[in-house]
């Protein structure tokens, strides 16, 4: 087994729901001993789905350690510090008033680990807005996504929270940026990324975009959305009723895609350029419209590969891991939970699977007393944090998956 790169590393993780415990997900696949503190109730995503956790607490929490203290008792909180003192970096995505008056502000933990990697995800980062609450959805909504994706005549969230996962990738960023630093001798680099931030620059293509058209023709004109841009890049119904999705991005891919399907337009130049396809596209759309769904999806499929055209099937998520590129080997993590078996995908770098053992999601508080006893809290002083409630320890059958299974 290689030793993974970043190993040796303790990350506290102090989140809930997606962006920093995503984040955190990112360096425990890296190496990185993860140690997730969680209040008495535990991440919200452990009770989500019929009393137990949710895909999200699965897929993105299995091989951390949990630790239960609430930060709210005088007690807690110092057994907290006492935890933040041995640790390389902590992430977390409270709201600014919880960090101040939980006192877990960058100068407060600063102040007890002078070493520690301070990341902070947030709704907005510095500015007017900083002390404001916002989500995903509110990301969208602020930074042009939401108003793009209308679904019955209603702005809609795009469904997965993407600009949750971007920030947390965002956040893993810094700090792998803070750790070269801290190598040269240089003070760590506390790590702030802001969701409405985070938003911006994922959407910096079609804000620089509206501007480029303002400039040119005077009037904020927008690019469609990416299929309506492109004749021909979409999905389209086989004669079998299976959706296959097109990549027709160059003028080489059309004429690829007119040979495969032997189609007199492959020797039609006024089509041959995507600016005519672009004036022609209802032409085009239907072109491409009754070619594929002449075909099985099966007929389909074969002539385009063989032609060399991208394209694949719009899968339901049901069907996603049958695939064989999914089920190759390194792409999928064996996962037990409770007596089930998941297969979570693996994270996307060559050799991850080999370099991290799997440990399955823990229980709330199962490391609770391992991990204080060796962050220097006694063992009669971490009997009391739990008959106080300050902290607790995992539960047998603390949730009632199985009763609902049943």
């Amino acid at each position: 087994m290689h030793t993974p790169s970043l190993a040796g590393l303790r990350v506290i993780e102090l989140g809930t729901m997606l962006a920093a415990p995503f984040a955190a997900h990112i360096l425990s696949q890296l190496g990185a001993e993860v140690i997730k503190v969680e209040p008495p109730r535990g991440d919200p995503t452990r009770a989500l789905v019929r009393g137990g956790p949710s895909g999200t607490f699965i897929a993105y929490s299995h091989g951390k350690k949990s630790v239960c203290l609430d930060l709210s008792t005088p007690d807690g909180h110092a057994a907290f510090c006492k935890l933040l003192g041995s640790a390389d970096a902590l992430v977390h995505n409270l709201a600014p008033k919880a960090a101040r008056k939980l006192k877990l502000t960058r100068e407060d933990c600063e102040a007890i680990n002078p070493r520690l990697i301070y990341c902070h995800i947030r709704g907005y980062a510095a500015g007017p807005q900083e002390d404001d609450l916002a989500s995903n959805p509110v990301a969208e909504a602020a930074t042009g996504v939401m108003e793009g994706n209308v679904i019955n005549g209603r702005p809609s969230r795009l469904g997965p929270s993407y600009h949750d996962q971007f920030a947390g990738a965002y956040a893993v960023i810094g700090i792998l940026s803070s750790l070269l630093k801290a190598k040269e001798g240089r003070p760590p680099e506390p790590v702030e990324v802001g969701l409405y931030e985070t938003g911006l620059h994922v959407a910096s293509r079609d804000l620089v975009g509206v501007q480029l058209k303002t400039q040119l023709l005077g009037r904020p004109e927008r690019e469609p959305h990416g299929e309506f841009s492109m004749p021909g890049y979409g999905a389209y119904l086989t004669s079998d009723g299976r959706w296959m999705y097109l990549l027709m991005l160059t003028d080489g891919h059309w004429m690829k895609f007119c040979q495969a399907m032997d189609l007199p337009q492959a020797h039609d130049e006024s089509l041959a350029q995507l600016r005519n396809r672009k004036k022609a596209s209802e032409q085009v759309e239907e072109i491409v419209k009754a070619a594929i769904g002449a075909l099985t999806f099966e007929q389909a499929s074969s002539q385009l590969q063989a032609a060399g055209v991208g394209s694949t099937e719009v899968l339901p998520l049901e069907r996603v891991l049958e695939a064989p590129q999914a089920r190759h080997p390194g792409k999928l993590r064996d996962v037990q939970y409770r007596g089930l078996a998941f297969q979570v995908p693996e994270f996307p770098r060559l050799g991850a699977a080999r370099d991290v053992p799997t440990q399955p999601p823990a229980e709330l508080g199962a490391h609770t007393m391992e991990v204080l006893l060796a962050a220097g809290v006694t063992p009669r002083d971490c009997d009391k944090l739990v008959t106080s409630g300050a902290a607790a320890v995992a539960e047998p059958q603390s949730f009632a998956w199985a009763a609902v299974r049943q």
